[in-house]
C-alpha cells in the first residue's frame, strides 16, 4: 500500500501542537525529525552511543513532523483543513516560536514509511543506570546497567525526548523499590518498564489511545514483566481504582495543571508525583496549580525547552 508523506517545518516547541494537529485531520502516524533529540556523546552523565556525525550534519535545521495518510478523496480536504489550522497557529498568541509551519508532500512506499524512522534510534543511556535500548539494535551490557528494550512503533514514548529522559532520571532518583506505581499516558510504555526495572512491585500503565495499549503490552512482554506490569486502556480519572507510591505523568501543561487535583485521590499520602512534557513557559503555572493541590515540589529538572518535575503529596 502507498502513503502520503505529509511534512510541516516546525521549531522543538511547536512539534507537540503540530503533531496535534496533524493526528486530529486522520493522521495513520507522526514522527519528529529534532536535530535536539539525537543523544549526544559529550553531555556529562548523558549519552555515550556513538552516533555518526554524518547523520546529524544531514538533518536540516528546521524541527520536521512528518505524518503520513492513505491516498483516499479525502485527503485534499484534509490539507485544507491543515492549511487553515496552521494559519490560525500563525495568528493565535501562544507565546512559542513555532516556525514557518510549511508544508510538503511526498508519496512513498509502505515498507519504507515503517523502516526510515529507525536509522536514527540508537541506545542510550537515561540517568545512572537505565539503558534504553531498540529492540533491533546490538548492545554489548555494563555492569549495573538496566536494559529497556523498546519498540515504540505508532507510539510515543522512544526515551530519546527530553520529557521521557527526564522522567526517567526522576523515577531514578526517587525509587527505592517495592513501590506501586501508575504510568498515565503510557505511550510505549517506556516509563512503566523503566518503575519496574528499578524495582516497582507493580506498575499500572494506562492510556486512553488503543494503539498506545497495543504497543505498551508488546514491550512489556518483550523486557518480560507481565507479571508486575499492567498496560490497561482508559482513563485513570474516570476510575475509581488504582491507588499507588508514585505517579508519573509526561503529558502536557494544560492537562496536568487540570490532573492535579484529582490526582490526589490516586496517590497515597505522603506518595510522589513526576510529571512532564512542561514547556518551560508554563513552568509557573504548574507549580501553582500543584501547590494549590499540596504538593510539595521536591526536585526540577529542565532540559532545552522542557521542565521536568518530582512532587509529593503532602500527608
Amino acid at each position: 500500500m502507498d502513503w502520503i508523506e505529509l511534512t510541516i517545518h516546525t521549531t522543538t516547541a511547536g512539534a507537540d501542537i503540530v503533531s496535534e494537529a496533524l493526528m486530529a485531520e486522520g493522521a495513520t502516524g507522526t514522527m519528529v525529525e529534532d536535530r535536539a533529540d539525537i543523544p549526544d556523546p559529550d553531555k556529562p552523565n548523558g549519552y555515550w552511543e556513538i552516533i555518526d556525525p554524518n547523520l546529524i550534519s544531514s538533518m536540516p535545521e528546521d524541527v520536521l513532523v512528518h505524518a503520513w495518510f492513505t491516498p483516499d478523496s479525502s485527503f485534499a480536504d484534509r490539507m485544507q483543513a491543515l492549511r487553515s489550522r496552521c494559519d490560525e497557529l500563525h495568528h493565535m498568541d501562544l507565546g512559542l516560536d513555532l516556525g514557518t509551519l510549511e508544508i510538503s508532500t511526498l508519496n512513498v512506499r509502505d515498507e519504507d514509511w515503517a523502516e526510515v524512522w529507525k536509522k536514527f534510534y540508537k541506545p542510550f543511556k537515561a540517568g545512572r543506570s537505565l539503558v534504553v535500548k531498540p529492540t533491533w539494535e546490538h548492545y554489548d551490557p555494563q555492569p549495573g546497567d538496566r536494559i529497556i528494550e523498546i519498540d515504540p512503533g505508532m507510539a510515543f514514548g522512544s526515551g530519546t525526548h527530553e520529557t521521557t529522559s527526564m522522567c526517567l532520571e526522576l523515577l531514578e532518583d526517587a525509587m527505592h523499590g517495592g513501590e506501586s506505581v501508575i504510568d498515565v499516558g503510557t505511550g510505549s510504555g517506556i516509563l512503566a518498564i523503566g518503575a519496574a526495572m528499578l524495582g516497582a512491585k507493580d506498575v499500572l500503565a494506562i492510556d486512553i489511545d488503543p494503539v498506545a495499549v497495543r504497543v505498551a503490552k508488546e514491550n512489556i512482554e518483550h523486557n518480560h514483566l507481565s507479571d508486575r506490569v499492567r498496560a490497561v486502556e482508559g482513563n485513570l480519572l474516570a476510575s475509581s481504582d488504582g491507588v499507588c507510591d508514585l505517579c508519573v505523568a509526561n503529558i502536557i501543561a494544560d492537562v496536568i495543571c487540570m490532573f492535579a487535583q484529582p490526582l490526589v485521590d490516586h496517590i497515597v499520602p505522603g506518595g510522589l508525583f513526576i510529571c512532564s512534557g512542561i514547556i518551560k513557559e508554563r513552568e509557573q503555572d504548574v507549580v501553582n496549580a500543584l501547590t494549590a493541590a499540596d504538593y510539595t515540589i521536591l526536585e526540577t529538572k529542565r532540559k532545552g525547552e522542557w521542565v521536568a518535575m518530582l512532587s509529593r503529596r503532602k500527608k
